[in-house]
């Protein structure tokens, strides 16, 4: 059965999952940046990051050493084959006048999150992603346009040009709920999806 996002649902609780744990997502940057220039270590850090969504999807309040775990190297091979796949196609597409590499970058989304979070292989995870949001793309698209536009660009315009400190803050406090508006959605759409054992 077709799962359908809803677009207030994904704006309600990207901000309660992101607010949740803003220590956390906060906590797990922090590292991360520390971590960026040291060799191998920030590969697994980085794999973490991206694929913080699938934890915070998980309803729980993440820790923020979670980005240390060693499970992510595991995952390093088929998650670079994701991305790399992922980014030919949607470069392709977006060689056919913009829009379908707007329409694919939204299909294979959940990409990296089903390799790490569901075990997935690249292959598996690019046509699962693409079949969790076949019907919700629109959904997904009003989603980042909403926040991209409405909650970031426009409010940081303003508050840079009232005080810059408190552009800064704000966008520390909005990244959390874009973080927690893309776990909802991947909650929502791979729910049924196995992990690979």
């Amino acid at each position: 059965m077709e799962k359908k996002l809803d677009f207030g649902e994904i704006v309600s609780n990207a901000f309660s999952i992101g607010f949740k744990n803003i220590a956390s997502i906060i906590g797990c940057v922090v590292l991360w940046i520390l971590t960026i220039w040291i060799p191998y270590v920030n590969v697994g850090t980085t794999i973490a990051l991206v694929t913080l969504p699938a934890a915070l999807s998980k309803g729980k309040v993440i820790s923020p050493v979670q980005i240390f775990d060693k499970s992510y190297y595991k995952y390093m091979g088929e998650f670079f084959l994701a991305t790399g796949l992922r980014g030919l196609i949607v470069g392709a597409a977006t060689l056919f006048l913009i829009v379908p590499g707007i329409v694919m970058r939204i299909a294979y989304s959940l990409t990296a999150l089903l390799v790490v979070d569901k075990g997935k292989g690249a292959a598996d995870a690019l046509r699962l992603s693409n079949n969790a949001t076949y019907g919700n793309k629109w959904m997904i698209f009003l989603w980042v346009l909403f926040y991209g536009v409405v909650l970031l660009v426009i409010p940081m315009a303003i508050l840079r040009w009232i005080w810059n400190p408190l552009a800064i803050i704000y966008l520390i406090f909005i990244s959390a709920v874009g973080f927690g508006g893309m776990a909802h959605i991947y909650g929502q759409l791979t729910s049924d999806i196995p992990e690979e054992s």
